[in-house]
């Protein structure tokens, strides 16, 4: 095939998922308000059910493309403090996960013997945990998809029973208390839908003296007097969680707070959200490519969902509405001093002009410790 060829499916492609990208976004309103009572009336638990179903299946779909495009981490790549390293971006994704652990002093302490990896995807960073630093590994994910291939590959690179890989729910692991050095959360915190039940299961089954590592997507911290997001960076977010299967968000400074209520110690956070910029646009161009482009959409309706809203995390992250937050923290050991528990908070986020028309008051909806949030579809909008 000549470059002339060549040049013109990639032109049309990108036209045509840019066309299918606008006629998406004019599609996701937010729901009619019946729809929305339906939905408000419909009981908790069958908005759970329905919320790790459409997690499940989500992973399920979508796992095969990744590894084929991108390999065995499915997280973001990191590309130095401010973002300006070029590198190739599976290594980047490595790069992530050993600059992660750094960061949060694993590599200064005494190498975890036992790790578990909430939300593992396909196991790529047990794998890389375990090669590093020796011992072994559990990790859960609520796609049996993900599980099957994570305990494959496991197994074919020799890591025999050292690693595990299971169906579970992190809101409910089935682990005993203090059962973990490590306990390792890479961007798996955004499906949670009751965020205080998810930081108090990861501090449970962490040995006293262990430490909680957790990365995530979240919305910026909230200004002094602000109680929750502008309605435009509601709405926002709203799009990015329908297609991602993700409830409510919450803030980088909602989890130290949650990890110091829950008895974690010397808790730590920082925002990584420069050192992640190159990621989304390089996942969108190879996406692009006219065979990743057949893969993509043979792979589902829910996987194109995905791949349609990548530019409005791209949008989110530019506008300062999405934060990459790392937060940290050491269990307290019985008889350590009440003052080790005080969170080093980030600064306040800065605040953009405010809209045309200032918002009406409405209650706060970045508080992580409600239910999960009842009056969202999810994943049903397009």
């Amino acid at each position: 095939m000549c470059r002339m060829t060549i040049l013109l499916l990639i032109a049309a492609s990108v036209e045509a998922f840019g066309a299918t990208l606008r006629g998406q976004l004019r599609r996701i309103a937010p729901a009619p308000r019946a729809a929305l009572e339906a939905v408000v009336a419909t009981p908790a638990a069958d908005v759970d059910a329905s919320l790790k179903k459409g997690i499940a299946s989500f992973y399920d779909a979508s796992s095969g493309v990744w590894e084929t495009v991108w390999g065995e981490h499915m997280h973001h790549g990191y590309y130095g403090l401010e973002g300006g390293e070029r590198k190739d971006h599976q290594q980047a994704q490595v790069d992530m996960v050993d600059e992660a652990l750094a960061w949060a002093g694993v590599d200064s302490g005494v190498p975890p013997v036992r790790v578990l990896d909430v939300g593992c995807g396909i196991g790529g960073s047990s794998r890389h945990i375990a090669r590093t630093y020796g011992g072994s590994g559990v990790g859960i994910t609520l796609s049996p998809v993900q599980a099957a291939r994570a305990n494959a590959l496991s197994q074919a690179q020799g890591f025999g029973d050292r690693l595990q890989f299971t169906v579970a729910d992190a809101l409910q692991m089935p682990f005993p208390d203090n059962s973990f050095d490590l306990v390792w959360s890479m961007e798996s915190g955004e499906h949670m839908p009751d965020k205080q039940k998810f930081v108090s299961e990861l501090v449970r089954v962490c040995k006293p003296g262990g430490r909680v590592i957790v990365v995530a997507w979240c919305h910026r911290d909230l200004a002094a007097g602000e109680t929750t997001l502008r309605p435009s960076e509601e709405r926002l977010l709203d799009r990015i969680s329908r297609a991602y299967y993700l409830p409510r968000w919450c803030s980088g400074a909602d989890y130290v707070r949650l990890a110091c209520t829950h008895g974690l110690r010397n808790v730590v956070t920082a925002d990584w959200t420069k050192s992640v910029r190159r990621f989304w646009p390089a996942v969108i161009l190879s996406a692009l490519r006219p065979r990743n482009l057949w893969r993509l959409f043979r792979s589902g309706e829910a996987t194109l969902r995905g791949a349609l809203v990548m530019p409005l995390m791209i949008h989110g992250q530019k506008r300062g509405t999405i934060k990459f937050a790392l937060m940290s923290g050491v269990k307290a050991k019985p008889g350590d001093p009440r003052d080790d528990l005080s969170p080093v908070l980030p600064p306040p986020a800065a605040v953009a002009e405010p809209e045309s028309k200032p918002p009406s008051p409405k209650p706060a909806t970045s508080s992580s410790a409600s239910p999960s949030p009842n009056g969202f579809v999810w994943g049903n909008t397009y």
